[in-house]
């Protein structure tokens, strides 16, 4: 499915544990295996406790996607996880879930609901081409301003960051640490050395890394990398 991945996570030991997920500019619809939901843009690290012989699937939406599919601003559930029969109606949520919950494969299940989701959206418009979110993101990766990137646009900075707001979730600047980490951490787990993954990521030096991934993560990087890997 364009723009969009799908993921499960499960807990098979006799202990639950706690799952830590990473802000990460996506919106995701997640099947618990009771009830489905919509998790917002994060801010900050969120704690999932997730028991023995929970089973987790969801379809996560790329930055700027997931707005237009699920039919609700991005800022609306900044840091919220929503029950899907807030933001759809109830009776479409309920065939929703009947359909996810008697099926044999819940994941593939959940996979064609958001494809139909993606379908239903493009029919009533909803996905036609928006450039300012690909500008922005465009924008953040190669390092312009909030002005740059607005006079490019041909916005206001205050329009720049509503527009933000909307597909996002957050404006330009908190858009940008969070992808900037995501890119950090995608370095870290390949083995570089700190002080590198602070320059190519784009940080200004290694304490700057520190200081921000403790602050999105809520922990240090060496320890998120190890619960990680213990995980």
């Amino acid at each position: 499915m364009p723009g969009a991945v799908v993921w499960t996570q499960s807990r098979d030991t006799d202990a639950g544990a706690d799952i830590r997920v990473l802000p990460d500019g996506c919106m995701d619809l997640i099947w618990t295996g009771r009830r489905l939901l919509v998790a917002g843009p994060d801010t900050a690290a969120h704690m999932v406790p997730v028991r023995a012989g929970d089973a987790y699937s969801g379809v996560r939406f790329a930055p700027g996607t997931g707005p237009c599919v699920l039919g609700i601003a991005a800022h609306e559930l900044r840091d919220r996880r929503v029950p899907l029969d807030e933001l759809w109606p109830q009776r479409q949520e309920r065939e929703v879930a009947e359909r996810i919950w008697g099926a044999a494969d819940r994941t593939a299940a959940l996979e064609a609901v958001a494809a139909g989701a993606v379908a239903s959206s493009a029919r009533r418009g909803r996905t036609r081409r928006d450039r300012v979110p690909e500008a922005v993101l465009w924008g953040v990766r190669h390092r312009l301003t909030v002005r740059e990137l607005a006079r490019e646009l041909t916005l206001s900075e205050r329009q720049l960051h509503r527009r933000c707001l909307e597909a996002f979730g957050y404006g330009p600047k908190t858009l940008d640490r969070v992808l900037r980490l995501a890119r950090a951490l995608d370095r870290a787990r390949a083995g570089l050395p700190f002080a590198q993954v602070a320059s190519l990521a784009g940080y200004a030096d290694q304490a700057h890394l520190a200081r921000e991934v403790r602050a999105l993560a809520g922990v240090p990087l060496g320890r998120l990398l190890a619960d990680e890997s213990a995980g």
